[in-house]
């Protein structure tokens, strides 16, 4: 499970541009931008909940369904 969670974390960091990959003649670097990576993972997360947030809105389980809660 955590790593589905780190693994989301970067392709957010991907896609938002946070990683930038450079090289040169001799070595390759990879270069994070923290404060972009903590920018597109914030956006990226909050899109991601109000997708899922309107999924369900709109479904009909969440006019039918119930929870119900017991002590035991």
């Amino acid at each position: 499970m955590i790593k589905f969670f780190l693994g989301a974390i970067l392709v957010l960091a991907l896609i938002g541009g946070a990683i930038k990959f450079e090289s040169d003649e001799q070595s390759w670097k990879l270069v994070v931008i923290k404060q972009e990576a903590l920018y597109s993972v914030q956006t990226g997360a909050i899109r991601i909940y109000n997708i899922v947030k309107g999924a369900i809105a709109s479904s009909d389980i969440s006019d039918t369904s119930s929870i119900v809660i017991e002590e035991s």
